[in-house]
């Protein structure tokens, strides 16, 4: 069965962690997914960094958004979120971490709990 392409947007300030550890839950052979990874690994024009984020968006089945306790504030998420509803790209937020109060992104649907139950619902 084919894995469905991912598009993974996070906090970078604050979360790039999460990122990763998104990415190495999809190579478990059992995962329904695998991660488009777009991160920049610097600091880049905004123009170009707009582009290749859209880019990776329309390329991906689905956007999971990874919540930390300031996602809901970051601009680059935010962005993400406007990107993929224009592109018509269903958006899921999973909460990162066991601990703490979270408040979804706004218009990135509801919160999920983050484990392979719900991975394998939502990516499946």
């Amino acid at each position: 069965m084919a894995k469905k392409r991912v598009f993974v947007s996070f906090d970078f300030d604050n979360d790039r962690a999460l990122k990763d550890f998104i990415i190495g839950q999809s190579r478990n052979p059992e995962s329904p997914f695998e991660v488009v990874d777009t991160s920049l690994k610097e600091a880049a024009p905004l123009k170009t960094w707009e582009e290749k984020a859209r880019a990776a968006i329309k390329r991906s089945a689905i956007v999971i958004v990874m919540v930390g306790s300031n996602t809901y504030r970051a601009p680059g998420v935010q962005k993400e979120v406007k990107m993929a509803r224009e592109e018509g790209v269903p958006i899921v937020q999973v909460i990162g971490y066991r601990d703490g109060n979270y408040t979804p992104v706004s218009d990135a649907g509801r919160l999920y709990d983050w484990n392979w139950d719900n991975l394998k619902k939502l990516l499946g």
